[in-house]
């Protein structure tokens, strides 16, 4: 497999060619199957804690091929679940410390990346969520409200009225607009590729091109073994970071949903462009659509713009001709265009690629001492700063099993998602939620009222206890 055809990978000091694959059977202290962020985060963080572990990083295309190498450039504070439904699941400490921990991670992953020397083009500017209507308004003033409410300072989450947006960044019929500084901008590519260098200069051996075809538990006696075309690796344990590609192993099709997303990114654009638009602290952006779109200003003054709206595919299948909708991309070309009508420059780049979805929304971590086996992800598309959350709730476990620390004692870490429903259940419920997202934005925008597909597609996701 080649890495993909995104603006992340041109960026590059140089062009990508794939470690050597392995040719051998190898016992080691850790196995991690998966080259992204998650399972090199874990890697790294075994590796602080325990310089002399052995460690094995087997990844099947080459590192960062995934969600990790093409996503949408933002480490955020951001988790998939609503907070009411954190608080209803969990109860308010437990969402309180998971907020803390979130935030505080945010400037951590830059400090991480200055400490291992990886230029990933971080910059927190924070985050913008437009309101582009009445009824948007409404909503994001009442999140506001009820953040507040739950303890959230005015500086970690505030609303600017229009006349303030000119201070940071304005978009096309903005009528306000929230403000959060807990997000950066990276370049994921970058910081992927700069993680999988760092690992090897502690001594984790990385092996790509050396797709997973089976992973055997451990009993009394016997260590995990997993099994690659290649060679075999036996260990203590072994991690599974596969996130989107996790229904690619075996037995694992109901586990995670692969969810597409794409994106597009324009040419450089003018310091004229950049004049007016503002984003002059490389806030990153959005709206308050149900259908959602997230976009960065780049280090080099493109617009990097992201979006859903690919349909799931039956049977939970993963293939490259997916990562290409031209309808798709067609939409976030002209969707981009209405925010921004004065940019004039060309789209350059297309690319996407699928991302892990839970049944119930949450990530999860999860470490089983008995067999030897681990795993952590899904993470619905906020995985940049969660993926290294959960490496280090990994790191934790697996270093010193019998003592809690603030990363093992988060509400996901030993969560069992529920598995999805068979086909063709899982089919019809993905795609109609899809359907509901874009009905209830058309809806809203032609009637200018609150559509009831939004509270069908809360209900749908569990997005609040019902």
């Amino acid at each position: 497999m080649q890495p993909p055809r995104s603006l992340w990978w041109s960026t590059l000091d140089s062009p990508v060619s794939s470690r050597s694959p392995l040719r051998e059977d190898l016992d080691v202290d850790v196995a991690i199957i998966g080259g992204g962020f998650t399972g090199l985060w874990t890697a790294r963080e075994l590796k602080r804690r325990d310089p002399s572990l052995q460690i094995v990083v087997l990844e099947k295309s080459v590192c960062g091929f995934g969600a990790s190498g093409r996503n949408g450039g933002w480490a955020s504070a951001l988790y998939p679940l609503g907070d009411s439904a954190i608080i209803h699941r969990y109860g308010m400490d437990d969402f309180v410390h998971q907020r803390s921990v979130l935030q505080r991670e945010v400037p951590a992953l830059g400090d991480a990346a200055r400490e291992d020397d990886l230029d990933a083009h971080f910059f927190q500017g924070g985050t913008l969520t437009f309101a582009r209507s009445e009824i948007q308004v409404e909503r994001l003033k009442h999140e506001v409200h009820e953040a507040h409410e739950r303890g959230l300072a005015n500086e970690d989450l505030r609303w600017l009225e229009v006349a303030e947006l000119y201070e940071r960044g304005y978009v096309n019929g903005a009528h306000g607009a929230t403000y959060s500084p807990h997000c950066a901008r990276i370049n994921p590519a970058r910081l992927v590729r700069g993680l999988a260098d760092a690992n090897e200069r502690l001594g984790v051996r990385i092996f790509e091109e050396s797709a997973v075809t089976r992973v055997f538990a451990g009993r009394p006696g016997t260590k995990p073994r997993v099994v690659t075309v290649g060679g075999s690796v036996r260990a203590d344990y072994v991690v599974r970071a596969t996130e989107g590609f996790t229904p690619t192993l075996p037995r694992q099709r109901r586990k995670i949903a692969p969810i597409y997303s794409l994106m597009i990114a324009t040419e450089p654009l003018s310091q004229q462009f950049w004049d007016d638009a503002g984003f002059s602290k490389y806030e990153t952006f959005a709206d308050d659509r149900h259908l959602i779109i997230y976009g960065q200003r780049t280090a080099d003054d493109r617009i990097a713009f992201g979006g859903r709206g690919s349909p799931y595919h039956f049977g939970s299948t993963v293939e490259e001709r997916f990562d290409r909708d031209e309808k798709v991309f067609t939409v976030l070309e002209s969707t981009l265009r209405e925010l921004f009508p004065s940019m004039d420059g060309a789209v350059t780049h297309q690319w996407g690629g699928p991302l892990g979805m839970p049944r119930d929304l949450s990530p999860s971590v999860l470490v089983d001492h008995h067999s030897g086996l681990a795993s952590a992800g899904g993470y619905t598309g906020d995985g940049v700063i969660l993926s290294r959350v959960c490496a280090q709730a990994l790191a934790d476990l697996i270093t010193k099993p019998d003592v809690e620390t603030e990363h093992t004692r988060l509400t996901f870490v030993h969560h069992e998602n529920k598995p999805w429903e068979p086909e063709p259940l899982r089919w019809l419920g993905i795609n109609v939620g899809l359907g509901l997202a874009t009905w209830a934005d058309h809806t809203e925008k032609r009637r200018g009222k609150p559509s009831r597909a939004s509270h069908l597609l809360d209900r749908l996701f569990n997005q609040f206890p019902p």
